[in-house]
C-alpha cells in the first residue's frame, strides 16, 4: 500500500461536491459528504464510463452511460449493469489539506 499523498485543499471542496484529481498517474475522483471524504477511481467497472460525471444521491454516484450505481464509501458496485467494484482509496485530512492513499486495487 502507497504513502497518503495530497489531493486537495479542504477548502477547495465543499460539501457534496466532487474533484477529479491525478495520484501517481492514476485519476481519482473525491468527494466531501458532510464532513467525511471518499475516493474511488473514476471509472465505471461496467465499461469505463466516467463516475465523476454522474449523479451523486448520498453515498451513491450513478455512472452516466447504464446507471450503474456505486458507493463512495468503499466502491461496491449497488446495481447491474455493474458487477465489481471500482477501487476505494483511504482518505484523511491534516492541517487543512486532504489526503489520499492509493489502495493496491
Amino acid at each position: 500500500m502507497s504513502d497518503f499523498l495530497p489531493a486537495c485543499k479542504v477548502s477547495d471542496l465543499g460539501d457534496g461536491e466532487r474533484r477529479l484529481v491525478e495520484i501517481d498517474d492514476r485519476i481519482v475522483v473525491l468527494f466531501r459528504v458532510g464532513e467525511s471524504y471518499y475516493a474511488i477511481d473514476d471509472v465505471c467497472t461496467h465499461d469505463g464510463g466516467p463516475l465523476s460525471e454522474g449523479t451523486l444521491d448520498d453515498f451513491r454516484i450513478a455512472c452516466p452511460r447504464h446507471g450503474a450505481q456505486f458507493d463512495i464509501r468503499d466502491g461496491r458496485a449497488l446495481t447491474m449493469p455493474a458487477t465489481r467494484a471500482t477501487a476505494a482509496h483511504e482518505t484523511k485530512v491534516d492541517d487543512g489539506t486532504v489526503y489520499v492513499r492509493l489502495s493496491d486495487d
